[in-house]
């Protein structure tokens, strides 16, 4: 299946996930010549910062924290579908990793551990206090690991992250060598146009009450933190690429 009709194939209605399939590799004999990522439906949103690509400058991703809600079982998570029981806009996220000591080759083999709050702003395996008074402590929604291929590349499908208070909206990454070191731990940004179109849609609880440039993580960092692409649309679903570099 081409990437630009994962998406859409696995939808019915406005933005409402119903059946995704479980297997997605990074690259696949039928895309449409892109590289280092998925292409969504141009005819919607696009927007985010430098294009994702291998060469050119090749700086290491902002170094950036894992809490307050980091996966606890990450080895017991590797999965590409993270969704769970949740629901929301779709989402299709490839990450390319790239090694800044080896001419920022790409890394075949690394674990790609990812994870983000749903529609509401909760985290599972947290909850029952001050700061997440849901209690989510027995799901492991929205968590996933996944290695990488011979392109560096690794994917998770999941619903477009909701937000809480006091953060702009984003994604947590870790990526570890195969001996499980960890390389990197970083975080993704998004455009507020893009989050703005998304939380206006049923199920979201509106705009995000803090902005990229006065986030806490993203204030001296957003333009790497920022994703490379986002493409898609509410009814569609979006993809979303991201080079990191370790």
């Amino acid at each position: 299946m081409k990437r630009k009709d994962f998406l859409k194939n696995g939808l019915l209605g406005v933005g409402t996930i119903v059946a995704i399939p479980t297997v997605l590799t990074g690259c696949s004999s039928d895309d449409d010549g892109t590289t280092g990522g998925v292409t969504g439906d141009t005819s919607g949103n696009n927007s985010g910062g430098n294009s994702g690509n291998t060469s050119g400058d090749c700086e290491l991703s902002p170094s950036e924290t894992k809490g307050p809600f980091p996966i606890k079982t990450p080895s017991q998570l590797v999965r590409e579908n993270i969704i769970g029981d949740r629901s929301g806009v779709a989402f299709l996220m490839t990450l390319t990793i790239q090694d800044k000591d080896n001419d920022c080759n790409p890394i075949q083999g690394a674990m790609v551990d990812v994870w983000h709050c749903d529609a509401d702003g909760n985290y599972s395996e947290y909850g029952g206090v001050q700061m997440q008074q849901a209690d989510y402590t027995n799901e492991h929604f929205l968590r996933g690991r996944q290695t990488t291929d011979t392109n560096g590349q690794a994917s998770f499908i999941s619903i477009f992250p909701g937000w809480y208070m006091g953060r702009a909206p984003h994604i947590h990454v870790e990526i570890l060598d195969a001996n499980g070191n960890s390389l990197r731990v970083t975080q993704i940004a998004f455009p507020k146009d893009i989050c703005d179109t998304v939380y206006a849609t049923s199920g979201y609880h509106g705009t995000a009450d803090t902005a990229n440039e006065t986030d806490n993580v993203f204030s001296d960092s957003l333009d790497d933190n920022m994703a490379d692409s986002i493409t898609g649309n509410t009814t569609d679903g979006y993809t979303l690429t991201k080079v990191i570099t370790v």
